[in-house]
């Protein structure tokens, strides 16, 4: 199979490029303010219309409103929601696009039981808890620990090049999720990160490097 690579926290025209270019299947734009990865919903379109064809554009939110989120949607052109918050299944599936839940994962929690609290979700993405912070935090899940789901996992947590291939190995998630592993400073990808994160997905699935 596969392995989809979403990278987030895009916050430039040259990252988008770059990215896309080595084979990345989403790209995620960050509508939460505190984070470093903030853009504005007129950054966001910006951006998101220099996404290539084919290649998913993700918003995410945490703990926004419903009139929020629906006022960004007005002006972004997301085809998809993550959630990465503390919303419910019926918010996240009020606002009429597919979504994905973001689950913060602690050691000795039920992940089977947390999952099953979001059946509308077209996907669940794993990241690691850290109290108080939503995700970006480069922090590990113990694989291990993460028990086989019927749901498409999208895995996040700490991934970089050096660890993602232990990563799919194990936890054989649908995708990827990555973030901070493919910066030089917040917000800010290295091209050459990109490409040996990349690299390291496509040698798991057999199909070498990239050109």
């Amino acid at each position: 199979m596969v392995t989809r690579v979403k990278i987030c926290g895009i916050t430039n025209a040259a990252d988008v490029l770059d990215a896309a270019s080595y084979g990345a299947s989403a790209l995620g734009f960050n509508m939460y303010e505190p984070s470093p990865r903030y853009v504005t919903p007129q950054q966001a379109q910006q951006l998101c219309q220099a996404v290539p064809v084919f290649v998913c554009r993700v918003g995410l939110f945490v703990n926004h409103s419903r009139e929020q989120v629906l006022e960004i949607c007005e002006q972004v052109d997301f085809d998809l929601l993550q959630f990465h918050g503390d919303e419910s299944n019926a918010f996240c599936a009020s606002f009429d696009r597919p979504f994905i839940k973001a689950l913060r994962i602690a050691p000795g929690d039920d992940v089977v039981s947390m999952v099953g609290r979001f059946p509308d979700s077209r996907g669940i993405l794993l990241d690691a808890f850290t109290d108080g912070l939503y995700g970006g935090t480069g922090r590990t899940i113990d694989w291990q620990q993460l028990p086989k789901l019927k749901q498409s996992v999208i895995l996040a947590g700490g991934l970089d090049a050096e660890n993602v291939a232990a990563a799919i190995a194990m936890v054989k998630p649908f995708a990827v999720d990555v973030s901070g592993g493919v910066e030089h400073s917040r917000g800010v990808k290295d091209a050459a990160k990109m490409r040996r994160f990349m690299a390291a997905v496509h040698s798991t699935d057999g199909m070498g490097e990239i050109d």
